[in-house]
Order: structure tokens, then C-alpha cells, then sequence
């Protein structure tokens, strides 16, 4: 099986299987109340901030690795180690703040601000198998988070049900983040993924982690404005409902997001002309695949949110609808991010779609919101995706030194990855078998 094809499989596979335990996550949560998935809901959002800030690291090593080979980033990985600590520790600080003199809402910080040190190192060295194109141990990576926190509240649930709560959920799973983190540090150190720490390289590199950091908290902060700006204005039991809607509708990206991942190391080849192509033809598949995802996603969801979660929850299916046609375009977005951030080593071009973006979410949700609820910060959140993906495709067809249709006309190759899709799922379908 060709390399991409191979790498797209076990990531969409690891999804797949990560998201059926996000959403039992999520369906504990939002089964204890529509206030309850709203804080949690700000957690996580929290937490992906926290991450999002520090996922610098995560991509220099990555593009290290892709460039020079895993041996040539280890001393750098051994810097990133103790950087993550130390940023780690500050942020901890900070989260600590918010819990204490927030708002009420934000209380759950603490538990944040404990486990941050380390909460940061397994999502930052797993750039090392990024860079290498290593699937599996990030498919590992992905997996066992979700699925040890299932099993944790399962325990949890037949030993003292009566204590399954907010509290013991968000306690759980930062422990099995924070187990995961601590195992990807282990495999990598036995591997010698890790080295004597290089901080000059690593202060070389601060210009680049920083910008890819700044990059992608802007790029966070506007999937979740939305959210912050419902629970502000709405509260936190709209803010709830409001969630349920964008968990559903960013579904699509697991479809995209599995593609890119399996393809970022090629990605950075040197030879401008290769990547722009592959960069195409990624971009290209995944709408496509998101365009054909899309419907059967939007059925389930109606059939199964309101029958699962409860009757409380109805109203996210209208937030998930006004979404998923920027989420649709956003999707082939990723691509085009690794292009500039893996090839041309400019992070600051994706900074800025995404501060444009941003930028267009919060005034629109602003104007929005108090005439249509949560529908218009969907209705937001899906034009400003679909105008920062237009800008940024733009920006890429210049670069590229490509004519604009190139991205956005199936050429060629789209067909024959399509012929190939169809000749694996022909391969694959019970009653080819049968035949």
C-alpha cells in the first residue's frame, strides 16, 4: 500500500476510535447537565489554549525531523523537555490565578494548573514521530488519553458511583493525559529519541516556536469564540448546549485532520514544486471526503443527539448546521498550513489568516449573537472560516506560483486518488468479497 495511503488509514482508524471515546466523554458530561458540559466545555477549551500556546515546540521538532533526520533533532527534543517544564510551571501559575480570582466557572483551573508542568511534554515530543512520518506511536499517542479515562470513570462508576461527578471526571482525564505525557518521555528516552539538551539551538528556534505558539492560540481562540462569547453573554447552560453543536460539526475534521497528519513530513520537502502539488492534492481529497462525510454526519447527529443526550441538547443541531459548512472548507485549511509552516518556514503567514479569522468571528458573533443566540455565533464561526480559507488559499496560489484554480479545480491527480479510494473500498465492501 502506498506510504500515504498507509498513514492516512491508522490515523483515520486512531480517530475514529478517539472519537467514539471523546464522545462517551462527552455524553458523561452532558448526561449530568446542560451546566456541567458548559464547564466542561471550558476546560477543555482551557486546556487547548494551554497546549495551543506551547505547540511550537511540537512543530520544530517535527519539521527538524523532516529536514534532518530524528538523530539530528534529539538534542533539541532534550532542550524542548525542559522548556515544557519551565513554561509549564508558569502557566500553572497563571491557571492558578484564574481559578482563585476568576469567575466562579473558572475554578475547575486548579486542577488545570497542577497537572500543566507535565501535561505539555507528550503532545510537544510527539513532533519527533510527526517529522518521521511514524504513525503508529501517534496513533498511540491520540488513543490512550480517551480510552484510560473511560476506563478510569468505569472503575470509578462500579466502586462509588455516588462520586462520579464534574470533579472526578476532570481529575481523571488530566491524569490520563499527564500518564500518556509521561510515557511518550519514557519510550522516546529508551529510544534515544531524547539527547543532552541543546539550549542554543533551542534559542535559535524560539522565533519559529513562538510564532507557530501565537499561530495556533489565534487559531484556537477562534474555533472556540464562539463559546466563550455564548457562555459570556448567554451562560453557562447555553454555553453547554452550544458545545454539544461544535463537537458534532468539528467530527468532520478528524476526516482531514488524519490526512494531513499522515502527509506533513513530505510536506516539507525542500523541492518547492513537489510540495505545493502534494499540498494540492491533500487539500483537494480532503473536501472532497469532508463534502461526502458531511451528510451522513448531519443525519446521525439529528437522529441520535436528542435520543442520547436528552431533549435539552435539540437546540445544538441548529448551531451544528450553520457550522458545518465553514468547518467543510476550513477542513482542506490544514494543508495549506503545512505548507507554509513545514516548506517555506513561514508560521507568520498562517498567524496572520488566522488573526484575520479570529478577528471576523468575535465582531460578527458580537453583532450576532443578541438577534440570533447561539445560531448566530454559528453563523459567525462558519463565515469566518470560509473567508480566512478563501485569503489563505490565495496567499498559497502566490507562493506557489500557481494560478488560483489550480486549488480549487480537481486536476488529475484528485482523479486518480479518488480511482484508488474506490479501488480500496471495492477491495474492501462485504459482498466484493463475497464475489
Amino acid at each position: 500500500m502506498d506510504p500515504v495511503a498507509r498513514g492516512t488509514l491508522i490515523n483515520f482508524s486512531t480517530r475514529v476510535l478517539s472519537v467514539a471515546a471523546l464522545l462517551g466523554l462527552t455524553t458523561l458530561s452532558a448526561r449530568m447537565g446542560t451546566e456541567v458540559q458548559g464547564a466542561f466545555a471550558l476546560f477543555t477549551s482551557a486546556e487547548g489554549v494551554l497546549i495551543a500556546l506551547l505547540s511550537g515546540f511540537g512543530v520544530a521538532l517535527a519539521r527538524q525531523t523532516s529536514q534532518g533526520g530524528a538523530r539530528q533533532a534529539a538534542p533539541l527534543a532534550g532542550a524542548t523537555v525542559l522548556a515544557c517544564l519551565l513554561a509549564g510551571w508558569a502557566a500553572g501559575l497563571l491557571l492558578a490565578g484564574l481559578a482563585w480570582f476568576g469567575p466562579a466557572a473558572y475554578g475547575m483551573f486548579l486542577w488545570l494548573a497542577l497537572a500543566a508542568p507535565l501535561l505539555l511534554l507528550g503532545p510537544s515530543l510527539a513532533g519527533l514521530w510527526l517529522g518521521a512520518g511514524r504513525m503508529a506511536p501517534l496513533a498511540a499517542q491520540t488513543l490512550l488519553p480517551p480510552l484510560l479515562a473511560l476506563a478510569g470513570l468505569g472503575l470509578a462508576a462500579l466502586g462509588w458511583p455516588e462520586q462520579v461527578g464534574l470533579g472526578l471526571l476532570l481529575a481523571i482525564w488530566l491524569l490520563a493525559k499527564v500518564l500518556v505525557s509521561l510515557g511518550v518521555v519514557g519510550v522516546l528516552w529508551h529510544g534515544e529519541g531524547l539527547a543532552r539538551p541543546d539550549l542554543p539551538r533551542l534559542r535559535a528556534e524560539l522565533p519559529f516556536v513562538l510564532t507557530i505558539g501565537l499561530t495556533n492560540l489565534v487559531g484556537l481562540l477562534n474555533y472556540r469564540a464562539g463559546l466563550l462569547l455564548v457562555e459570556r453573554q448567554l451562560g453557562l447552560d447555553r454555553a453547554g448546549v452550544y458545545s454539544i453543536g461544535i463537537v458534532v460539526a468539528e467530527l468532520l475534521w478528524f476526516v482531514s485532520s488524519s490526512l494531513t497528519q499522515a502527509v506533513y513530513g513530505r510536506i516539507g520537502t525542500p523541492d518547492g514544486e513537489r510540495a505545493a502539488q502534494l499540498t494540492v492534492r491533500t487539500a483537494q481529497l480532503s473536501w472532497v471526503a469532508l463534502l461526502v462525510c458531511m451528510l451522513p454526519l448531519g443525519l446521525l447527529a439529528t437522529a441520535l443527539v436528542p435520543r442520547v443526550l436528552g431533549p435539552a441538547y435539540a437546540d445544538s443541531l441548529a448551531v451544528m448546521a450553520w457550522m458545518l459548512p465553514g468547518v467543510l472548507l476550513f477542513g482542506g485549511a490544514s494543508s495549506l498550513s503545512a505548507y507554509f509552516t513545514n516548506h517555506a518556514g513561514r508560521p507568520q503567514v498562517a498567524a496572520r489568516v488566522a488573526g484575520l479569522s479570529l478577528g471576523l468571528n468575535m465582531l460578527l458573533s458580537l453583532v450576532l449573537i443578541p438577534g440570533l443566540g447561539m445560531r448566530g455565533a454559528a453563523l459567525a464561526t462558519s463565515l469566518s472560516y470560509a473567508l480566512g480559507v478563501v485569503y489563505l488559499g490565495g496567499l498559497f496560489a502566490r507562493h506557489a506560483g500557481l494560478p488560483l484554480s489550480a486549488l480549487w479545480w480537481p486536476g488529475a491527480s484528485l482523479r486518480q486518488d479518488l480511482r484508488t479510494v474506490a479501488g480500496l473500498l471495492g477491495r474492501w465492501l462485504p459482498w466484493r468479497k463475497a464475489s
